[in-house]
C-alpha cells in the first residue's frame, strides 16, 4: 500500500532585520492542529520595514535564501508560503451589521449575510480587507452569542473587527515572494499569527496583551472573549535601541547589535556592581572598557519609553483595566535579560515571555525562542487552515478555478480565533 502523501506547510516572517522562514509537516485534527517542525532558514536583511518593501532585489533575495535554506534543512521542496504582515499601515476597526430573519430559524446563510453588511463599509482608496473576525453577534438585541445557527429571531446583528492593510504594500511583498520563485497561499496579520503560538487559549478568551518586541515596529494587539479586539503598531521598536547604543557608546552599527545581543541588559538594577564591557576600537582607535551599567541604562530609557508608549495606548483603547491574563512579550526583544522585570515595573500587569512549543514536533529546539512566535504561530495556521479545508498542503498544484476562491488574502476568520 502506498504510503498517504505529506502534507506540508511553510512559513515566511518578513522581518525589518531579518527574514524567517519555517517548514513544516501537518500533524493533529481541526480542533487540535499540530506541525512537526522540518526545517527553520533565516536570512538578515534591512530591505523590509515596518512591512513595506524598501528594496526588491535585496527582499526577493533574502527571501530565496531563507527559504533555501529552510528546504535544505528539510529535506523537502515547498511551492507555496503563508507570510506574516504587520506595520504601520495595518488599521483595525469595529463595523456593525443587522439583517432581518424571513425563515423559522437563523441559518448559516444568514449569519454569512450579516457579516457581508459589516464588512460591507467604505475604505479609503490605497487600502484593502485583510480579515474580518466577528467578535459577538445579538439575536433580537440578546447579545454575548458565539454562534447563532439554529437559534430563532427576526433580527440578527454581528459586531466585527476588521483589519485593513495598504495595497501596495502587499503587492510589492507578493512580488517579492513570486521573483523568488514561491507562491502565497496567505497573508496573515502576524499578531493573529503570533497568538497561536505565544497564547494560550485560556489567555485569549481571559483577556492579554500580545507585545511583540521586533527590530523595525512594536506591534500590540489585545484578546479578549478568544479574538482579537484591538491592534497598534508603536513607533519604536528594537533598532531604535540599537541606534542609542551607536551614540551612547560610540560605536558602530553592527557592534552595537553584537554588544545588545551579548551583553545587553533590559532592566539597570540587574547590572552587578563593577562589571564592565569591553568595546571594540575604531580605525587606528584602541579598544575601551566602560561599566556594563552605561550599557544597561541606555537599554532601559528606551525600552522603558517603548512600554510608556504601550501603556498609553492601553489606556487610550479602554483595555489597561480588562487584561486578566496580563501581557505576553514576543519578538526578539523579549530575549533581553531584565525584560519582564522592566515590563512589570511600567505596565503594573502580570508578565511573561512567549516560549513557543505547544502543538509542535520535530525540530522544536530550532524555534522555541520568543523570536520565532510569528514563524510557529504562522506555521500552525497554516496547519489548522489545511485540516479544516482539506487543503492542499504546500506543494501541491492548485487550479486557477480554487486559487480565485482561496486567494492570498483570507477574510473571514470565524473558526480560527
Amino acid at each position: 500500500m502506498s504510503q498517504p502523501a505529506q502534507r506540508l506547510v511553510a512559513a515566511l516572517d518578513l522581518g525589518s532585520t531579518r527574514v524567517f522562514a519555517a517548514i513544516g509537516e501537518v500533524t493533529g485534527d481541526p480542533r487540535n492542529p499540530g506541525v512537526r517542525v522540518l526545517g527553520v532558514g533565516s536570512e538578515r536583511s534591512g530591505a523590509i520595514r515596518r512591512g513595506v518593501v524598501r528594496d526588491i532585489v535585496e527582499a526577493t533575495r533574502a527571501i530565496e535564501r531563507a527559504l533555501k535554506d529552510a528546504q535544505l534543512m528539510a529535506g523537502v521542496a515547498v511551492g507555496t508560503v503563508y507570510c506574516g504582515i504587520a506595520g504601520e499601515h495595518v488599521a483595525g476597526r469595529l463595523s456593525h451589521g443587522v439583517v432581518s430573519i424571513t425563515g423559522n430559524e437563523i441559518r448559516t446563510a444568514d449569519v454569512a449575510r450579516v457579516n457581508e453588511v459589516a464588512a460591507n463599509v467604505a475604505f479609503s482608496r490605497d487600502h484593502e480587507l485583510l480579515h474580518a473576525v466577528p467578535q459577538d453577534y445579538l439575536v433580537d438585541q440578546q447579545a454575548g452569542i458565539s454562534d447563532p445557527i439554529g437559534m430563532s429571531g427576526s433580527r440578527l446583528e454581528a459586531q466585527v473587527y476588521l483589519v485593513t492593510v495598504l495595497s501596495s504594500a502587499i503587492v510589492n511583498l507578493q512580488k517579492c515572494i513570486e521573483r523568488a520563485g514561491f507562491r502565497v497561499g496567505e497573508f496573515v496579520l502576524e499578531p493573529l499569527a503570533g497568538s497561536l503560538a505565544a497564547l494560550t487559549p485560556d489567555e485569549r478568551e481571559l483577556g492579554c496583551a500580545l507585545v511583540e518586541l521586533g527590530g523595525g515596529s512594536t506591534n500590540l494587539s489585545v484578546f479578549q472573549n478568544g479574538k482579537i479586539c484591538h491592534t497598534a503598531s508603536l513607533m519604536f521598536a528594537g533598532n531604535h535601541v540599537t541606534n542609542d547604543l551607536v551614540h551612547g557608546l560610540q560605536v558602530p552599527q553592527l557592534d552595537a547589535e553584537r554588544l545588545k545581543e551579548a551583553r545587553g541588559v533590559a532592566y539597570e538594577p540587574l547590572v552587578s556592581d563593577g562589571a564592565t564591557i569591553d568595546l571594540p576600537g575604531g580605525p587606528g582607535q584602541p579598544g575601551r572598557v566602560v561599566e556594563q551599567r552605561v550599557l544597561a541604562h541606555i537599554m532601559h530609557m528606551r525600552l522603558q519609553e517603548i512600554f510608556e508608549l504601550v501603556l498609553d495606548e492601553l489606556n487610550r483603547a479602554g483595555f489597561r483595566q480588562r487584561l486578566a491574563a496580563g501581557v505576553v512579550l514576543s519578538g526578539g526583544g523579549a530575549q533581553a535579560p531584565g525584560i519582564v522585570e522592566l515590563a512589570r515595573d511600567v505596565l503594573a500587569l502580570p508578565v511573561r515571555v512567549a516560549t513557543p512549543g505547544q502543538g509542535l514536533s520535530g525540530l522544536t529546539d530550532r524555534v522555541t525562542g520568543p523570536r520565532m512566535s510569528v514563524p510557529v504561530g504562522l506555521l500552525l495556521y497554516g496547519a489548522k487552515q489545511v485540516l479544516q479545508t482539506g487543503g492542499f498542503g504546500a506543494v501541491a498544484r492548485r487550479s486557477p478555478a480554487v486559487d480565485k476562491v482561496i486567494g492570498p488574502v483570507k477574510r473571514w476568520l470565524q473558526d480560527f480565533f
